[in-house]
């Protein structure tokens, strides 16, 4: 058996190892067993997402919490920054999310959270790794009599949604906004038009029927074309996709473009900025944010720095310089001020907010920031060694950032979770940057292959 964690809690294909229930139901134990210090009573919130492997899922995990003396309390399908306010709303020990994010439907994943809303740290998923991989955990299971009780909570919907509206500007109103909403037939499907109807926004709603697999196909913040249409058909003033756990927000501008999630930080770092709540004038991204933010930021006087790839690194990047606003190009934007994690929900109150606020729309919002062209292959690869040491790679990486100089940048990465080299080119050009990235590619594919 492998590495369980990746940048993102544990994932792979449902009913294989390591998603599989004998898998979630060693979680369940370890979770609990490492929460159980002084042999208190340990409360664990569990949520899922719309795939048809969740109830498998969350059964196992359930099992093992209360195999180890723990008291789960399932709360159905809610999106994953729904499942980090529970947690603390309720004062639970630790949150589970059961969830693929952006994923296809046959797979899926489990995410964990401390008690304080926020994502494990590495050590402490190495903590439970161990238990797993290396401990027999059903040699400290519970006796019958100390065995936990499952318990399910009421009224989370309602609480949650009103949560949600606190972040949205008491002196501002939506009535009159038209927006079309794709939930990507995942865990915001019920949420997001039932909270933007009561801000009084007219709300139009597309992929929002989940039937178990169709989450994430061919819809939602990885596929926004039919967003993009109905927006235009229907001359709404923005559309919102989320992806499948509703942690991630890309943006449609009334025009029918899609506006990335560099965009949405931009646009909402310079609201915070001319309200003087942006803390120490600082946006936190990871290294995949396109070059075009960089020089927004200099333009805008706002100063940006770089994390590792991964929303927890950007997190833990924001908590150590003090900032309360980060996030990813692919959509995933942490307001501190307002949640513990990313949550593309109140990430479009936000953007919302701006266009109230200024009165503009979205589209002259966004213009702010040029996008530079980008090109991103995957590489299928054999093994993982360090980049640094293939010598015909890095003289590849050389080459290429020689012909862009400072109107591109070139990152070349492995997939935290799939035997993938991720090759990103950005360049002043359509035409340049294909060229330098299937340049690249070949070599890693000549190389790892």
């Amino acid at each position: 058996m492998g590495k369980l964690f990746g940048t993102d809690g544990i994932r792979g294909e449902a009913n294989l190892y390591p998603m599989d229930g004998m898998t979630a139901f060693s979680v369940g134990q370890a979770v609990t067993h490492l929460l159980k210090k002084g042999g208190r009573k340990v409360r664990i919130v569990i949520g899922k997402d719309t795939r048809i492997s969740g109830d498998m899922l969350e059964n196992s995990l359930v099992e093992g919490i209360v195999s180890m003396g723990g008291d789960p309390c399932p709360v159905g399908i809610l999106p994953t920054p729904g499942i980090a306010f529970v947690t603390v709303d309720t004062s639970a020990d630790a949150g589970i999310v059961i969830s693929a994010s952006h994923n296809p439907y046959q797979d899926n994943g489990i995410k964990i959270f401390s008690g304080d809303g926020f994502k494990l740290s590495d050590d402490q998923e190495e903590l439970i790794e161990n238990l797993i991989l290396t401990d027999d955990l059903s040699r400290i299971a519970a006796p019958a009599k100390e065995m936990g009780q499952t318990t399910r909570i009421d009224d989370l919907f309602d609480r949650y949604i009103s949560f949600l509206k606190k972040s949205f500007p008491h002196d501002l109103t939506m009535k009159g906004i038209k927006i079309v909403i794709d939930t990507a037939n995942g865990a915001t499907y019920k949420t997001a038009p039932a909270l933007f109807a009561s801000l009084g926004a007219d709300v139009a709603m597309i992929h929002d029927c989940p039937d178990g697999i169709n989450i994430n196909d061919n819809c939602g913040s990885q596929f926004t074309q039919d967003l993009q249409e109905h927006v235009r058909q229907t001359g709404a003033a923005i559309g919102l996709a989320f992806d499948g756990d509703g942690d991630r927000l890309i943006a449609v501008d009334e025009k029918g473009k899609k506006i990335t999630g560099d965009q949405i930080m931009l646009i909402c770092s310079k609201a915070l900025k001319e309200q003087g709540r942006l803390k120490n004038n600082l946006l936190v991204t990871s290294v995949m944010s396109n070059l075009g933010l960089s020089v927004a930021c200099k333009r805008e006087g706002i100063n940006r720095h770089e994390s590792k790839v991964g929303d927890r690194h950007v997190l833990e990047e924001m908590q150590r310089l003090g900032a309360v606003i980060g996030g990813e190009e692919s959509g995933h934007v942490i307001l501190l001020d307002h949640h513990t994690t990313s949550d593309g929900v109140i990430t479009a109150l936000q953007l919302i907010a701006a266009m109230v606020r200024e009165q503009k729309t979205i589209s002259q919002l966004a213009a702010m920031m040029d996008v530079y062209p980008q090109r991103l292959i995957n590489v299928e690869v054999r093994s993982k060694p360090e980049i640094s040491s293939v010598p015909q790679m890095m003289e590849a990486i050389k080459d290429v950032e020689t012909r862009l100089g400072d109107q591109g940048r070139v990152l070349v990465r492995y997939s935290g979770t799939q035997n993938l080299c991720r090759v990103m080119v950005e360049g002043p050009t359509d035409d340049v940057t294909e060229k330098q990235c299937r340049r690249l590619a070949t070599v890693v594919e000549i190389a790892l292959g």
